[in-house]
């Protein structure tokens, strides 16, 4: 699995479709982690915030649609 910068959008988005069934949660579970991580070294890191926020506010998306189906 390439670890560069580099790789493109496209690319990961053909690796996230090749990932195993119980494997998009282990990579959301390090994805929160690390930015966890970088938050507790630096409370002011935007790049940690912005992930957050934007986790938040997916999750609420997700759960909303959820709601809307049943």
């Amino acid at each position: 699995m390439p670890n560069s910068p580099d790789t493109n959008t496209a690319d990961l988005w053909e690796m996230l479709g090749d990932l195993d069934e119980d494997q998009p949660l282990q990579l959301l579970t390090q994805l929160f982690f690390r930015n966890e991580e970088r938050l507790q070294k630096n409370p002011e890191d935007v790049v940690a915030m912005a992930f957050f926020r934007d986790l938040s506010v997916l999750v609420e998306q997700v759960r909303a649609c959820n709601l809307n189906r049943r």
